[in-house]
Order: C-alpha cells, then sequence, then structure tokens
C-alpha cells in the first residue's frame, strides 16, 4: 500500500514539472510573438565607381587682351578679326614722335658722353705715365685727373641706361602677339588715340587646344583622380562624342558653389570644335576608398536628421548618418557605422532606440 502511494506521489510531480515547463515555454512563445518582425540587411563595403554628368564650357587654352603701353595714335594695323597670327607677328603700329626723339636725344647723349670719356681716359694715361718721372707732375693732379676719368665712366653707364629703357619704351610701339593664335576681336581702326590702359586694342585666343571647364559638387570631388576621364557631346555636333583625360583642378571648392572647378585639355588641332561653347559632360569616377552602402529603402528621413536603424543583440539602435551617391537602389553612407553591421531593410519612422525585434534575415525568410 506505501508503495503504491509513492508511485501516485511521484507521478503527479512529474506531471507537475511537466505543466511548469510547458507554461513557461508558453510565456516564452508568447514573448516571443509579441516582437515585431523585420527583415534585416547587411552593410555593403565596396569601392564605388559611377559617372554622372554635369553642364561643361569650352574655353580657350589661352586668351588675352591687347592694351597699349604707350600713348599714341593707331599708326598701321595689320590684322582684324578672325586672322590667324604666330607668335612675335607684328600686328599694330602707334605713332609717337616725343618717344623717338627721347631715344634720339638719349643716343646723343651717349656719343658726347663717350667722346669725353675718351678725351680724359686718354688724358689719364698721360699723367700716369709721366708721374713715373719723379717731380714731373704733382700727386694732387694726378689724383683729380684719375677723378674726371671715372668720373666720365660712370657717366657713360647711365646714359647707357637711359638709352636702353628708351629704346625699350619706342619698342612698346610695336604690338606683337605673345602666341600662336587667332584675332578674336579688334576694337580700334587707325588714327584712334590708345594708351595707359585707355581701351583694348586686340583679343587674341588660342583655340588649336581648348579646355572643358566642369565644376563639380563637393560630394564628388574626392572620387576625382588624375586618371579620371570623361566624355562629352554638344549641340552644334549631335551625335558625337568626344573623349578628353584630366588635366588639372583648383583643388579649391568655391565658397559660393560649393564646387571644385575642374578641367580637361582637348586637342582642337583639326579646328573641330570651337571655344564658347556650351557641352554636356559625363564624367567617370571613383571613390580613392572603400565605403559603406544599404538599400535606399534603410534610410529614415525626419525633419531633423537622417538615420539608419542598426540592429544590436535584436534591439534597434538609430544612428545619425549623411548619405552620399545613390546608384540604383544602393546609397552610399557616413557616420558610426561599419560592414559587419545589420540595418533594418526597410526604415521607418515607427522605430524607436531600444526597441526589441525579432531579426528576419534573408537566408531565414526563405526557410
Amino acid at each position: 500500500m506505501k508503495l503504491y502511494i509513492k508511485s501516485i506521489s511521484f507521478s503527479l510531480f512529474a506531471l507537475l514539472l511537466m505543466a511548469c515547463g510547458n507554461a513557461e515555454n508558453n510565456v516564452k512563445k508568447e514573448d516571443k510573438s509579441s516582437k515585431p518582425n523585420y527583415q534585416v540587411t547587411s552593410v555593403k563595403s565596396d569601392t564605388l565607381k559611377y559617372e554622372i554628368t554635369l553642364p561643361g564650357e569650352l574655353k580657350p587654352y589661352e586668351e588675352v587682351t591687347l592694351f597699349a603701353k604707350v600713348e599714341g595714335f593707331v599708326e598701321k594695323l595689320n590684322v582684324d578679326r578672325g586672322d590667324v597670327v604666330k607668335k612675335g607677328e607684328h600686328l599694330l603700329s602707334i605713332e609717337a614722335p616725343e618717344i623717338q626723339q627721347q631715344l634720339l636725344a638719349a643716343r646723343a647723349k651717349q656719343g658726347e658722353i663717350a667722346e669725353k670719356l675718351s678725351f680724359s681716359a686718354q688724358n689719364y694715361q698721360r699723367m700716369h705715365k709721366a708721374s713715373k718721372v719723379e717731380g714731373a707732375i704733382s700727386s694732387l693732379e694726378l689724383e683729380q685727373t684719375k677723378t674726371r676719368f671715372m668720373g666720365d665712366s660712370a657717366a657713360l653707364s647711365a646714359v647707357k641706361a637711359e638709352v636702353a629703357a628708351a629704346g625699350q619704351l619706342a619698342e612698346y610701339r610695336n604690338i606683337k602677339s605673345p602666341f600662336d593664335g587667332v584675332i578674336t576681336s579688334r576694337m580700334v581702326s587707325p588714327g584712334a588715340l590708345v594708351g595707359s590702359g585707355k581701351e583694348p586694342l586686340l583679343k587674341l585666343a588660342r583655340e588649336d587646344k581648348l579646355r572643358l571647364l566642369v565644376a563639380i559638387p563637393y560630394k564628388h570631388a574626392n572620387a576625382l583622380s588624375p586618371n579620371s576621364k570623361a566624355s562629352f557631346t554638344l549641340n552644334s555636333a549631335p551625335g558625337k562624342k568626344f573623349d578628353v583625360n584630366f588635366s588639372r583642378s583648383s583643388k579649391v571648392l568655391d565658397p559660393k558653389l560649393r564646387s571644385m572647378m575642374v578641367e580637361f585639355d582637348f586637342d582642337n588641332s583639326s579646328d573641330v570644335l570651337s571655344a564658347g561653347a556650351y557641352a554636356e559632360v559625363t564624367l567617370k569616377l571613383k571613390r580613392n576608398e572603400p565605403t559603406l552602402r544599404v538599400p535606399a529603402s534603410s534610410i529614415i528621413t525626419t525633419t531633423t536628421s537622417t538615420l539608419i536603424a542598426k540592429v544590436e543583440s535584436g534591439e534597434i539602435q538609430l544612428v545619425p548618418i549623411t548619405t552620399g551617391i545613390t546608384q540604383g537602389k544602393m546609397i552610399e553612407i557616413f557616420g558610426n557605422v561599419d560592414s559587419r553591421d545589420q540595418v533594418i531593410l526597410k526604415g521607418n519612422s515607427t522605430l524607436k532606440n531600444g526597441m526589441s525585434i525579432n531579426a528576419i534575415t534573408e537566408q531565414n525568410q526563405l526557410n
């Protein structure tokens, strides 16, 4: 009888333990089922390559406006708009008689002082030779003769400088081409009074080589490298695409536009394009180091910030970020995130910091 009672008690105890275990499992299942399910995805890290299209402008490789340094009247004009000229070619002459007279006066003065120097040099040589005979001349006379000789020599050096300056000033009457190019504008006619910055004379541009200028926004600036390439099209040349390589950049952002000016050189020796044309430029860019990307649907945008919902140990952590380049369905992000993190695939404003969720990976979803 006692054995039977003990057996019944043990069975009741076992049933009680099973009931408690089932109750605990039910509670756990209920707790788990009470958490919302969210699909998560891994943050992707790679070196982004992409293309952007921006407006550009073709400029002459070199361009200059010519002014007259001396005042006078235009005597002769050898070129007109559209003329092709070579470096050093005589373009325009200015009539300025007073400048020529200054040069002639300086040369005459040089001849006069040269004669005086010749006489004083000969006189000094004679006195120096005579001084070797004791008592022939006094040391004071010899010193005076030497002083006159040295004074005349210094005077000749000074007048030579005056002649050179007057000659250079007279040379300014002839306007010459500083480089090979084409006359793009003529602003004066023979007989016009010019000089002292009164008005420009001619405009000259080099168009056998052109500069393609493009303003690149700040967020793309660090994706530019010396190996960057681009292509451009023009409305004036439909159906044609022209390839160019990166040449130089300003390296400084424009404070107003928040962009960096970049130049690509184009060989225009065949004269197929004209400076001043606007172009549509396609740039091929590549980040100089790997960056992080997530699906664009993961981004949470509020009135004050841009966030990403990172999942750690089943809890939401909202991380402030800034976004970069969008490519397809993926977008660059910058913030306290790394490639080992998982984020909510479809972010929304209902997600809160510390919120517990059931994270469902793509693999789990398939299962």
